[in-house]
């Protein structure tokens, strides 16, 4: 016989509903903070090799200045009466190469950096709205498990059975 379920069994069957959503809800979360931990993690990388070859380009340029300013000393050396030395034309070769290596490795640590930057977590995020979106939707929009949508037009009742 099939007739309707008895007080007894409702309550079970919404207990084990209620903690099977309560668990299902938790291991959402939990993956979710994994995800968004992998997430900015990868990002702060990202940002930290971009900031090293940074530092990078920065000690180039600090030396190619030093080489320049070698350089212009001995220009300017050059240029007093007296001396005719022609050495200051290495120490502006070696700017230039150590100005084209700083502005190499600039290049590279603005990728770097633009690529990692902000270290926010957007898959874990846009996974969450996902959810959000999926749990607040109306009733009719999504279906239990194992049912089929509920339709609002009404069933056309069912020509008797019999002897024709």
């Amino acid at each position: 016989m099939s007739g309707p379920p008895n007080g007894s069994e409702m309550p079970s069957n919404i207990a084990a509903a209620i903690a099977d959503v309560s668990e299902r809800a938790s291991t959402l979360v939990r993956e979710e903070v994994e995800l968004a931990k992998a997430e900015v993690t990868e990002k702060a990388t990202k940002l930290a090799k971009g900031a090293v070859v940074g530092i990078v380009a920065g000690v180039f340029f600090l030396f190619a200045l030093v080489m320049a300013l070698f350089g212009f000393a001995y220009l300017l050396y050059y240029y007093l009466p007296g001396n005719q030395f022609t050495f200051f034309w290495g120490f502006f070769a070696m700017a230039l190469i150590l100005v084209a290596l700083g502005v190499a490795a600039g290049l590279i640590a603005a990728r770097a950096v633009k690529r990692g930057s902000p270290p926010m977590p957007t898959m874990a995020i846009e996974e969450a709205q996902r959810i959000k979106e999926t749990v607040t939707a109306a009733p009719e929009a999504v279906p239990p498990a194992g049912l089929a949508p509920v339709s609002s037009a009404p069933t056309p009742p069912e020509p008797p059975v019999g002897p024709a």
